[in-house]
């Protein structure tokens, strides 16, 4: 199995969500300049039509893209993760599918979008949904006591917000930090060459 990844991308919440779940997979890292693959000339292009990551090709070729697709099956794979009931599972997607198209795909507007006169309105987008999120965090996690792939995909999401210096709720921070004391999401960092955000400020 081979999980195909930009360093510090939205890829890091399937790759710690993997680390999670206890799966062993091969890392191959997708340059973000020229879409090649580190070490090769391959283009990524040529295994995922699509362009960007992240991609998952499992040993028999088949490959499965899209975060909260990956987020999903990854659950599914260890008891740990594993939603207890259907309720449960329709909760992460609804949190997933939050994530993903009012937070991620609005930061990669922000990020590439050319000009500024858009970015004001899609910081305070941004915030706001993070407002949301933040007053569900009741718990240790977002859907509860138990760690969650969605805390994977919005932990990345914070480290973006960190990125261009977008205030987000206070509440952030100690769960940043308890993310962060996470070994599979450690490991994860540490291959991916990447540092703790949270973990570092607090030095």
């Amino acid at each position: 199995m081979k999980l195909y990844y930009f360093a510090d991308g939205c890829s890091l919440a399937t790759h710690i969500s993997l680390r999670e779940a206890g799966i062993d997979v091969q890392l191959a890292r997708v340059d973000t300049e020229t879409r090649e693959i580190a070490g090769s000339s391959e283009r990524f292009a040529a295994i995922n039509p699509k362009g960007y990551v992240p991609a998952l090709v499992f040993d028999d070729g088949t490959m499965l893209t899209e975060n909260v697709a990956l987020l999903d099956w990854t659950a599914q794979q260890a008891d740990a993760l594993k939603p207890r009931n259907e309720m449960e599972r329709t909760r992460l997607i609804e949190m997933l599918a939050f994530i993903s198209t009012e937070i991620h795909k609005q930061f990669i507007v922000l990020f590439f979008a050319p000009g500024d006169e858009s970015k004001p309105y899609l910081r305070k987008n941004i915030a706001d949904r993070f407002n949301h999120i933040a007053a569900l965090l009741k718990q240790d996690y977002l859907l509860g006591e138990r760690f969650s792939t969605a805390d994977a995909f919005v932990y990345v999401m914070l480290r973006w917000a960190r990125m261009v210096q977008l205030e987000v709720p206070a509440a952030f921070a100690a769960y940043m930090r308890r993310i962060e004391t996470r070994p599979a999401v450690r490991m994860a960092l540490a291959a991916e060459g990447i540092e703790p955000r949270a973990l570092a400020d607090a030095a």
